[in-house]
């Protein structure tokens, strides 16, 4: 069998997950705190049939050698935790991160997630949660029963304040913390807008907003994805031309079997 016909397969294949990877990113590119992801390639083991540097003559070597490649495989997907975009909403309990940093959320199971997602609501209880209810912690932002609607105060270092019925000056509710991590692109992606810790991503840094390395909060504000559409499409036509290259490799690599085959007759 033709080493080519299995090269260009596993080329195929990989240009296919590379589609995907596009696929997923565009089809965020209004989702929330989204970031987007990179297909990375590796190639795969070689055979080598001269190994370069073997002696040719008693006095010189083969310099090259001679090698063939099996194709390629997926390597990593990259997450890319570049800045979205701003967008303002006018909402008090929407919330951006503009730096480094994630927000805490606990999930109704008592585990901890991260998200970018600011988009923050609150409930019949007077907390802030997700869209899907997770409570935003550290510390939880819980209002007193007696809070002016809209009074919702947070500066730009995390400080949340509001008006309550009967005081003239606001009330100091909380200093909200965000966190950080060593390799963020480590951190596992859950769906939902949540990521969890992974050994490679490190144990999460706490701290101020807007404080050693910290982004700010804006309050009033949500982070679009970091999807750029013409960058997505441009690597898409990239990932089809090189697919369809590929199975032309493929298509005469069965050619050329059929004409080995045919020599007998």
């Amino acid at each position: 069998m033709m080493r080519s016909l299995w090269t260009a397969a596993s080329g195929m294949v990989g240009q296919q997950f590379n589609i995907d990877t596009i696929s997923n990113n565009l089809s965020n590119v209004n989702t929330t705190g989204f970031k987007k992801q990179r297909a990375e390639f590796e190639d795969l083991l070689y055979h080598t049939v001269l190994l370069a540097g073997t002696p040719a003559t008693e006095i010189t070597e083969v310099p090259t050698g001679i090698q063939v490649g099996h194709g390629v495989k997926v390597a990593a997907t990259q997450k890319i935790f570049e800045q979205g975009s701003f967008q303002e909403s006018g909402i008090k309990s929407d919330l951006c991160l503009a730096g480094d940093g994630f927000f805490k959320v606990q999930l109704f199971d008592g585990s901890m997630a991260y998200t970018r997602d600011g988009s923050f609501k609150i409930d019949s209880n007077l907390q802030l949660v997700t869209s899907n209810g997770d409570f935003l912690l550290e510390p939880p932002i819980i209002l007193p029963p007696t809070t002016i609607k809209d009074s919702l105060s947070i500066t730009k270092d995390g400080k949340m304040t509001v008006m309550v019925i009967g005081e003239e000056d606001p009330v100091e509710i909380g200093q909200m913390e965000i966190y950080r991590f060593v390799n963020p692109a480590g951190l596992r992606s859950m769906g939902q807008n949540l990521y969890k810790t992974t050994p490679a991503s490190g144990e999460e840094i706490a701290g101020r907003p807007g404080m050693e390395g910290m982004g700010q909060v804006l309050q009033g504000f949500i982070e679009m994805s970091n999807v750029k559409v013409v960058e997505e499409m441009v690597n898409m036509i990239v990932a089809q031309r090189a697919y369809e290259v590929n199975s032309k490799a493929i298509q005469t690599s069965d050619s050329m079997l059929g004409t080995a085959i045919g020599l007998k007759r």
